[in-house]
């Protein structure tokens, strides 16, 4: 799926349209999708999907911008799995968002996309000031022709996790959203946020020369320059993957030499032998193990990471 920067053009003839920001496209966002897919191929048309870049509070409040959940190439992928035929990606800019919800409707799905039918969920908004919503969008969308399909928010049952963080220890109810994901992720409850996007949080970045001291433990760790925009989990340690190999993963300052800087680093499990500086890679968090401890000394530092190590492979495997 190649995506296109602008609207019209080359698009399809009359598809069926979903439109959203789409971090992360979590389950919540894979149900929206799922009710566009089955209208589109029961009506034998074209699945588009509209999404921004950059997100729009990048823009309206760059000092409030939330950090992302997926890079824009990355969600671009994952729209592609849940069956979209194309994307178009939309420059989010002031001009943009200054369009009355009326315009929205023109530019975007009759003069832009020509759209059959427009999909989207309970809460979109859309247009200057998010004055639009979906019965808006029903109004005026279908006085030109346009159906809309509504698709209620997705609930979630989580379970109880042992995670050592709050709220984790008990089951319940929410209503999933990419800034409840976000949430978790920031006290570290990364497997409560994998149950909310249907797989592991992942980081992107490349991997760095740090001070080797994971090597001088007997556990060498690649240290990874994170994509800067994404969400980092909180500060500990993880069990998780590096480009799909089983992990620990450490996410802060090494407390226990006197560190001040926030790392991200990874020891491939029983992988002394990986040479993986400059290469890009992702990294997957699965479950938290503990916080970050000041140990007092390398030998209990050590003897911790020996458990910790133990732990991932548990988990793991």
């Amino acid at each position: 799926m190649d995506p296109a920067r602008d609207l019209g053009g080359d698009a399809p003839s009359h598809p069926v349209v979903t439109i959203g920001v789409f971090d992360g496209v979590h389950r919540g966002h894979q149900k929206i999708i799922e009710q566009a897919r089955w209208r589109a191929r029961s009506e034998g048309r074209p699945l588009l999907a509209v999404t921004f870049d950059p997100i729009p509070e990048r823009v309206l409040r760059p000092e409030q911008a939330p950090p992302l959940l997926a890079t824009p190439h990355r969600r671009l992928e994952l729209l592609a799995q849940c069956g979209i035929d194309a994307a178009y990606v939309v420059e989010f800019n002031r001009d943009f968002s200054a369009l009355a919800p009326e315009e929205f409707v023109k530019t975007v799905l009759l003069d832009g996309l020509n759209a059959s039918a427009v999909v989207v969920g309970r809460n979109f908004r859309f247009g200057h000031r998010a004055a639009g919503d979906v019965g808006f969008l029903a109004r005026v969308a279908e006085a030109a022709g346009i159906s809309v399909d509504v698709v209620d928010l997705l609930l979630l049952d989580i379970p109880p996790d042992d995670d050592p963080t709050p709220d984790s220890a008990r089951p319940r109810r929410i209503t999933v959203s990419s800034s409840w994901i976000r949430d978790r992720i920031a006290v570290g409850a990364v497997a409560e946020a994998a149950v909310a996007l249907g797989r592991p949080h992942r980081l992107e970045g490349v991997v760095i020369h740090g001070d080797h001291r994971g090597r001088e433990l007997g556990f060498p760790t690649a240290n990874i320059d994170v994509v800067p925009e994404l969400a980092i989990p909180a500060d500990g340690v993880y069990a998780g993957r590096l480009s799909g190999m089983p992990a620990a993963i450490s996410v802060g300052a090494n407390v226990t030499f006197g560190g001040a800087v926030r790392r991200v680093e990874a020891y491939v499990l029983d992988r002394a032998d990986l040479d993986l500086y400059g290469s890009r890679v992702e990294l997957d968090f699965v479950r938290r193990i503990r916080g970050m401890v000041d140990f007092g000394d390398a030998q209990t530092l050590r003897r911790h990471i020996t458990e910790d190590v133990a732990r991932c492979r548990e988990i793991l495997t």
